[in-house]
């Protein structure tokens, strides 16, 4: 993911910065507790394609 980019990139829910995940390769909002996939190196920032983190992935690294 792009530095660059993931620097400017906010969650559309909370307005919160948002982490690479490259393991699942998603965005991950801890605030709003989503996950936001990347499809073909682009982030897909729609609430309707996010998924809910589990209580565990919300504190992971916190």
């Amino acid at each position: 993911m792009d530095k660059k980019l993931l620097d400017i990139l906010v969650c559309p829910v909370s307005k919160a910065p948002v982490e690479y995940s490259a393991e699942t390769n998603e965005l991950i909002c801890r605030t709003s507790g989503l996950a936001y996939p990347v499809r073909d190196d682009i982030p897909v920032m729609l609430e309707s394609e996010a998924r809910t983190l589990t209580s565990d992935e919300r504190l992971k690294d916190k």
